[in-house]
């Protein structure tokens, strides 16, 4: 009898064992590479938390990674290990890393939602779309942010950035050459319509770094967008470039004395790309299909002053999820804010952005 309890025992220990292991295996976990800060929050509420809550297999992990993607997918690649299931890129990273093979062809009509209407997905994104690979998420600008208790006059204009004897102390640029280039050649004179034909030569490329060369001294150099917005809040610049939504959230949530400049802002996208080889792609599938439905994206703008990529979502935004306040007025794309903007060149990028960033690090270190 003794043994015969015993078996039933170990029996038992067995099938809970083996129902714990079947448990832990049926959680997959996706990893979701992303820029932190302000924008992986409102991804969090908008996408993340929602879809954790309709499925409770599924468990999302937050990688901060997005500004290093095109490096360390390559070095995944190459390695014959990717352990990434979704990375958030900008419009050129996402033409690069297709062209390169390293991001999955996406068909947009089969994989993701229609429109509330019917219309397909791309119809619904429409020349959003700029690359096979890429699911275009948010419209997002470059601008700038400034102290307005620190400076004597209000700056208007870009140029501003670059007067040191009328706007003196330090600014905050990205450790690249997207934007400054394009901003260093308006302000050099340049027509606004033949920046990216002049920035396509050696000289050009030498003027934009000329005309920065005459602040270089002044410059606290970042590499992520959460660094700018608490540069400016500590006092350590007195103006700096960042993504407008974090500018919004440093404004409008912390009440820090800081206001935007949008004069010549550039616009650009920023969505979704599948790395080739990630072990989860039926999963990442279904979790994009969710993450990016007309709902989806208009709820993002709640916490994020981005606007969202779909036609059909616009007409969804609303107030703020806790300030309350409308959002459209604090919108990229609103009128009052798109009276000089720059649209951001996805291919010119995509064709350059190693040669000149090769120059630009070389510049950087002069």
């Amino acid at each position: 009898m003794n043994s015969f309890k015993s078996a039933l025992i170990a029996a038992a220990v067995a099938s809970v064992a083996a129902g714990a292991v079947t448990s832990a295996q049926a959680e997959t976990e996706l990893v979701v590479v992303s820029w932190g800060g302000a924008y992986s929050a409102s991804q969090q509420g908008a996408y993340h938390d929602p879809y954790m809550a309709k499925n409770a297999d599924i468990k999302i992990v937050n990688d901060d990674s997005s500004n290093a993607a095109v490096a360390k997918l390559r070095a995944m690649n190459e390695a014959g290990n990717v352990t990434w299931d979704l990375v958030d890129v900008v419009a050129a990273d996402a033409i690069r890393l297709c062209d390169e093979g390293l991001a999955e062809v996406i068909d947009h009509d089969k994989v993701l939602a229609p429109a509330p209407d019917g219309t397909p997905a791309s119809e619904d994104f429409g020349n959003l779309i700029v690359s096979e690979c890429f699911i275009p998420q948010i419209v997002y600008s470059t601008t700038f942010g400034y102290r307005t208790d620190l400076l004597a006059s209000k700056p208007t204009s870009v140029c501003d950035v670059f007067d040191l004897a009328k706007f003196p102390g330090k600014r905050a640029l990205e450790k690249n050459p997207i934007n400054n280039m394009e901003w260093a050649l308006l302000c050099d004179g340049v027509a606004p319509d033949q920046v990216y034909e002049v920035l396509g030569t050696r000289a050009g490329v030498e003027q934009a770094l000329a005309k920065l060369d005459t602040i270089k001294d002044s410059v606290v150099w970042w590499s992520k967008g959460a660094q700018t917005p608490q540069l400016l809040a500590d006092g350590e610049v007195v103006m700096g470039s960042t993504y407008n939504g974090r500018l919004f959230a440093v404004i409008e949530e912390e009440k820090q004395p800081i206001a935007m400049l949008w004069d010549w802002q550039v616009f650009d996208l920023d969505g979704w790309i599948v790395p080739t080889g990630t072990k989860n792609k039926a999963a990442v599938m279904e979790y994009l299909r969710f993450a990016t439905d007309t709902q989806r994206l208009a709820d993002q703008a709640k916490y994020i002053s981005y606007g969202p990529a779909r036609k059909s979502s616009a007409p969804l935004v609303g107030k703020h999820a806790t300030l309350g306040i409308d959002m459209a007025p604090h919108m990229p794309t609103d009128p009052a804010n798109a009276k000089t903007t720059l649209l951001y060149n996805y291919e010119f990028w995509a064709d350059n952005r190693d040669d000149i960033d090769e120059r630009f690090q070389s510049w950087l270190l002069q």
